[in-house]
C-alpha cells in the first residue's frame, strides 16, 4: 500500500443510493425489474438495508468512518408517488436525515437521479419523450425549494453514460429498450434536462436567498479505455467519444456533438457544472468484434492485473489518468463522486484505497484541483443486476437480519479520513485493531 499525504481542506465521504439500500418503496422502475426476476441472484430491492427505518444508526456508521461529507441521492417515486402530486412525508423524511447529517459535522451532497424513476414517469414514455423532461424539472425545484436551505451541493444525474447503455442501448436495465437512434435521443433529452436543471438549482437557492455558495453538476462513469493493435485504438477512441464525450461535452459546455441534434432545443454553450464529478472504477482494453449487437466492439481485461469479485482490473493509475485528462480540459474543480471495488473477503480493498488515493494525492500535488472523494459504499448494497452479491461495502451488510459490521478496510478508511494520510504507524494500528 503507498503512503500518501492529503490537503487538510480535502473532503472525504461516502457514496450511497436510494433504492440500493432504502427498501420499502414499490412504485420505481427497479421494483418492477425485480419483480420480472431480472436481478442475477433473484434478490429483491425491497429490502435492500432498510436504511428508510434505520436513518439513525446508518448516521452513527458514518460517524464511526470519520468522514465529512457523504454523497446520498433522493428517490424520485416516494417524493412525487403520482404525476404532480408531491409527498410531504417523504420530504421531511429527506429532511430530517439530512439535517442528522449536518448535525454531526458532515456536508451533505445530494443527487436527483440515480438510475431509478417513478413507474408513472416510465408509463409516459421516459426519456424517449421531449414533453417528459418538465416533470424532472418540476420535482427538482420541489425539492430545492423543500431542502434547499439545507443543501447546497447537488448531483443532477448518476452516470448518464450507463443509465442510457444499459436502459436504452442493451436493454439490460429498466427501461429494457433497445435502440441505438432511440438513445441519442435520450442522450440529447439528458443533456437538456441537466442544463435547465443547473440553472434551476441556482435560480431557487439565489431567490430563495439560501446559505452557501450553490455548486452543481453530475456524476459521470468514466473508464480507461485502451486499445492494443491499430484497429483496437481506433475502436477505443469512438468508444470514448461515445460513451464519455457525448455527455461531457453536452452537460459541461452545453454542446450536441454529432450525432445528437438540438433541433429545437435553445441551449446556449456555456458552462453548466461547477465542478467535474468522476466515478471512477476499472479500465478496458478495446477490441473490434464484427458483432453489430455490441456495437462492433469488445471490452476485455488484462490478464496481468488483479480482478475484483466482478472480474474488473483493478488499475489505480487510471484515477490519475482521467483527473488529469478532465481537468487539463475543463480547468473545473474535480470531485471523486464513485470509486471503489466489490470485494466480499476484503483482502483487496484496503490496498484499493491506499493505492486509488496515493494517486490522488499525486495529481493534487501536480496542481490538479482534487477537491473530494467519495468511497462507493458505506455499507453492502443492492447493488443493480447483480442484487446482494456485489459486495462494495465498508462495512457488511446482513440482510437477514439487518446488522452491519465494519470491515477492516472501514477501519482503514475511519483513520485515513480523521487524518488526511496514510503513515506506517497508521497500517500498524489497523493491524493491531485486527
Amino acid at each position: 500500500m503507498k503512503r500518501f499525504v492529503l490537503p487538510e481542506n480535502f473532503l472525504m465521504g461516502t457514496a450511497t443510493a436510494s433504492v440500493q439500500i432504502e427498501g420499502g418503496d414499490k412504485n420505481n422502475t427497479w421494483y418492477k425489474w425485480c419483480e420480472e426476476g431480472r436481478i442475477k441472484d433473484g434478490s429483491h430491492c425491497i429490502t435492500a438495508c432498510d436504511h428508510w427505518n434505520r436513518v439513525e444508526e446508518d448516521t452513527e456508521l458514518l460517524k464511526e468512518l470519520n468522514v465529512n461529507t457523504h454523497r446520498m441521492s433522493l428517490e424520485w417515486s416516494r417524493i412525487e408517488p403520482k404525476p404532480g402530486v408531491f409527498s410531504n412525508e417523504a420530504i421531511e423524511h429527506y429532511r430530517y436525515e439530512i439535517e442528522l447529517l449536518i448535525k454531526n459535522g458532515i456536508v451533505p451532497f445530494v443527487t436527483l437521479h440515480h438510475f431509478s424513476e417513478p413507474l408513472w414517469f416510465d408509463e409516459l414514455g421516459g426519456w424517449t419523450k421531449e414533453e417528459n423532461s418538465r416533470c424532472f424539472l418540476e420535482y427538482t425545484q420541489y425539492v430545492v425549494e423543500k431542502l434547499g436551505d439545507l443543501v447546497s451541493d447537488w448531483v443532477t444525474f448518476n452516470e448518464p453514460n450507463v443509465y442510457t447503455k444499459f436502459g436504452y442501448i442493451f436493454g439490460l436495465w429498466p427501461p429494457g429498450k433497445r435502440s441505438l437512434i432511440r438513445s441519442f435521443k435520450v442522450y440529447t433529452e439528458l443533456i437538456n434536462t441537466h442544463i435547465k436543471a443547473y440553472e434551476i438549482i441556482h435560480r431557487v437557492r439565489n431567490s430563495m436567498g439560501f446559505k452557501g455558495k450553490t455548486k452543481v453538476g453530475f456524476a459521470m462513469h468514466i473508464r480507461v479505455f485502451c486499445g492494443i493493435s491499430a484497429t483496437g485504438k481506433m475502436i477505443a477512441k469512438l468508444v470514448d467519444y461515445l460513451f464519455h464525450e457525448l455527455y461531457l461535452e453536452g452537460m459541461v459546455r452545453g454542446r450536441f456533438k454529432f450525432p445528437l441534434s438540438k433541433k429545437g432545443y435553445k441551449c446556449r454553450k456555456g458552462t453548466y457544472v461547477d465542478f467535474i464529478g468522476i466515478n471512477y472504477y476499472t479500465r478496458n482494453i478495446v477490441e473490434f468484434e464484427l458483432n453489430p449487437s455490441n456495437l462492433f466492439h469488445n471490452l476485455r481485461c488484462d490478464n496481468r492485473l488483479e480482478k475484483n469479485d466482478l472480474g474488473w482490473d483493478i488499475y489505480p493509475e487510471g484515477i490519475y489518468m482521467v483527473c488529469k485528462k478532465y481537468y487539463e480540459r475543463y480547468k473545473l474543480p474535480i470531485y471523486i463522486t464513485e470509486n471503489g471495488i466489490s470485494d466480499k473477503n476484503d483482502t483487496k480493498r484496503p490496498g484499493f484505497i491506499a493505492d486509488h488515493l496515493a494517486y490522488v494525492a499525486k495529481a493534487i500535488a501536480e496542481g490538479i484541483d482534487i477537491q473530494r472523494y467519495y468511497h462507493w459504499t458505506l455499507m453492502d448494497n443492492f447493488e443493480w443486476l447483480e442484487g446482494e452479491s456485489a459486495y462494495f461495502g465498508l462495512y457488511h451488510c446482513n440482510f437477514k437480519d439487518q446488522k452491519r459490521t465494519i470491515r477492516p478496510s472501514g477501519k482503514l478508511y475511519s483513520l485515513i479520513c480523521k487524518e488526511k494520510k496514510l503513515t506506517e504507524e497508521m497500517l500498524q494500528q489497523v493491524l493491531e485493531i485486527n
